[in-house]
């Protein structure tokens, strides 16, 4: 308990930090000293998620910049058949690209043409079928170290791959046959011969953890759980005791949450690890921890020894979570000066909209402020670290709105720094969300007995915007603003540029001092990944994946921009200077709901209504109200096999289509698959009605 104390004060409160000087007192002591550009981000390769270890999104490379911008051109494009969401970043080695498609298969292509050297697919859908269940058929990319690719599939398997051949060298499970509610779907990290990976289900409530295994032998060198388990399990772990004394009641049969889905980041510095964790789940604070509690370590940045695994230190950034506020996002490193004095710092815009600055060696708090519309808090108060909290943010009233919204003001796309600028280039959204405790709300999600529905009141809500940020006086020093508010990740380069695709097909880039637009290419697909930029044999390329969806599906109303279904093509594109390739056609967004109806089907009110509640496990993907966004499945209003009760029937029981993403729902009655049916034509039906009265 010594040791712990050290850096785990019994004094201390989840989120506290020691004394500093206010915000106002700040913007005085503080400056940025830019590192050189040679100390941030990645050169002549791209070999992790985010470049370098310090996962600056920063590329060294200047060839291409915002004198010859205009030149820009298309060197290649390569369809990927089958592939539906493609959120992964690519990686590049000696003139390789290393990508994940929609269920973890990698792809290995020649990034200067464009070829496909190798692919290799993990095959979800036949090792465990009930893992397509908890996806939004996303995958985030892989991780490269000394010759060897390394992929999680959703269902929790690793893989190492040999990098000319794509040949399996070996695989391990890193989740318990009992722990359903787990899967994978972030890239993994790298690390003194080491490579980690994390999961998702907090939304479930599973207990959260992130795994090191040797990179040559898949050996388990050590494992940290994010949130206590039961009683007996703590016995002996005074950081899992420490953690259990802030949680209430038998947590452990409720949930916990505090996953690692996404954001790891090494610090070579100071030989650590960090971790993101995400909303502690359930989401109602009362249901999972009775009585009061922080709840750690879920909503954090958490410390640990990259040798050990062991706990150095936290910083909670929503104790006691209840809006879903993750905190897996990027963790970004580099130093800033307080007071004369040079401090190592981590910065993360999660998703509560504010963007923090830590002290990285203490895990203090320098400095955090809003970076757009945020109501759930006032501020956060520097000296504890905490959040000042409105008035009936916890729906103690029933019903609470606040913005940012359970998707965020930033989400899992990556953000960019550049130290020529100062400045920290981050994806921005915008739209609120009202919880509805204890009282059934038509149209809304439900999650044990809390509603929860997209809210919009302001001209900017439903948009997205590149925010320029500056970390020392925390406001923004320029905005870019998207009609479409689900947009892709950021690049920054030594080029003075700034890029980012866009839901609408667009990729751009930017002059990275006033934000001015330099040049766009239309790609013919939303862009919802970050892209990168390397170079073969001294020439500069990027390359970027197009491919919109994910949890589009869940948010239908907001996140259609058009892409119809199978429509389109999912493509990866690079580009140099002087690139002249023509990008094959592909059909144009299209917003007319294409409804599909059979008069002769006579409607039955009571199968619609048991129908409708039955939908909310098909919601996710093929949109909620049956809105979808056409990723990452279609809305079932326009599809064929939906309008045959045989052969929707079929597909629901034999599981046709599980390669393609469609999980195979063998526990439905005929009857409950009939009113489904019977859900779908009545919304059909409905839009046919109104298509037909709008028209007249």
């Amino acid at each position: 308990m010594r040791a712990l104390s050290k850096h785990f004060p019994l004094t201390r409160q989840a989120g506290s930090c020691g004394s500093l000087p206010g915000l106002a007192g700040l913007a005085i002591l503080l400056w940025f000293n830019a590192p050189a550009a040679g100390a941030t981000g990645t050169g002549a390769d791209w070999p992790g998620h985010s470049g370098a270890p310090d996962e600056s999104g920063y590329s060294q490379l200047d060839e291409i910049n915002t004198g010859d911008i205009g030149r820009l051109g298309l060197v290649s494009s390569l369809d990927l058949p089958g592939e539906v969401t493609l959120e992964a970043t690519p990686l590049a080695v000696e003139g390789v690209l290393y990508f994940t498609g929609s269920y973890a298969t990698v792809y290995a292509v020649e990034a200067a043409t464009g070829r496909l050297l190798w692919s290799f697919d993990p095959k979800t859908w036949e090792h465990n079928p009930l893992k397509m269940h908890f996806n939004f058929s996303i995958n985030r990319g892989a991780a490269y170290a000394d010759g060897r690719v390394f992929v999680a599939a959703m269902d929790g398997r690793l893989f190492a791959l040999e990098s000319k051949t794509g040949k399996v060298l070996w695989s391990v499970e890193t989740m318990g046959p009992k722990e359903w509610m787990l899967t994978s779907s972030g890239a993994p990290r790298t690390f003194k011969g080491k490579v980690i990976i994390g999961n998702s289900g907090s939304d479930f409530g599973a207990r959260g953890y992130v795994t090191a295994y040797d990179q040559l032998t898949g050996k388990q060198l050590w494992r940290f759980y994010t949130a206590p388990g039961a009683t007996q399990d703590n016995k002996g772990d005074p950081t899992m005791e420490r953690a259990a004394a802030t949680w209430k009641g038998e947590y452990w049969k409720t949930g916990t949450g505090g996953s690692v889905w996404n954001g790891i980041t090494f610090d070579r510095e100071l030989n650590r690890i960090y971790l993101g964790t995400a909303n502690a789940g359930p989401w109602d604070p009362a249901l999972r921890s009775p009585g009061g509690g922080d709840n750690l370590f879920t909503a954090s940045i958490v410390a640990l020894d990259a040798d050990t695994g062991k706990y150095v230190w936290h910083y909670q950034v929503n104790p006691r979570d209840a809006w879903d506020y993750d905190c897996t996002q990027q963790m970004t490193l580099g130093e800033l000066v307080v007071g004369g004095k040079r401090r190592k710092v981590v910065m993360q815009a999660p998703k509560n909209g504010f963007f923090y600055v830590l002290d990285r060696e203490t895990g203090k708090l320098i400095s955090a402020g809003k970076m757009g519309k945020v109501t759930w808090a006032e501020r956060i108060d520097v000296t504890s670290g905490r959040p000042v909290e409105q008035k009936n943010v916890r729906y103690e009233n029933g019903e609470t709105v606040v913005w940012p919204s359970a998707i965020g003001g930033h989400n899992w796309q990556d953000m960019a720094f550049s130290p020529k600028t100062g400045l920290v280039y981050v994806p921005y959204m915008q739209i609120g969300t009202r919880f509805t405790k204890g009282k059934e709300v038509p149209g809304a999600i439900t999650l044990a007995g809390l509603a929860v529905e997209a809210v919009t009141q302001d001209p900017k809500d439903n948009k997205g915007a590149l925010i320029a940020w500056d970390p020392i006086q925390q406001k923004a020093r320029w905005e870019i603003w998207h009609d479409t508010i689900w947009n892709g990740g950021a690049l920054a380069t030594a080029g003075g540029l700034v890029f980012q695709g866009t839901a609408d097909g667009y990729f751009s880039a930017y002059d990275a001092a006033n934000g001015k637009r330099l040049w766009q290419f239309n790609v013919g697909h939303g862009i919802i990944g970050g892209p990168i930029s390397y170079s073969v044999k001294g020439k500069q390329y990027l390359s970027v994946l197009s491919g919109y969806g994910g949890v589009t599906g869940s948010w239908g109303h907001y996140m259609n921009v058009g892409w119809k279904y199978g429509a389109q093509p999912r493509r990866v594109l690079t580009f140099s200077l002087d690139g002249k390739a023509d990008l094959p056609p592909t059909a144009p967004p299209d917003m007319k709901l294409h409804a599909l109806d059979n008069p002769n089907v006579r409607i039955n009110d009571k199968d619609v209504r048991a129908g409708e509640a039955l939908f909310m496990q098909c919601g996710a993907c093929h949109g909620v109200n049956l809105e979808g966004a056409g990723s990452p499945a279609p809305d079932l209003r326009e599809s064929v096999v939906a309008l045959d009760p045989d052969a929707f029937w079929t597909l629901l029981h034999t599981g046709s289509l599980i390669q393609h993403g469609m999980p195979r729902f063998e526990s439905l009655t005929k009857e409950q698959a009939q009113q489904l049916y019977m859900y779908i034509r009545a919304g059909a039906r409905r839009a046919v009605q109104q298509s037909s009265a709008s028209a007249n």
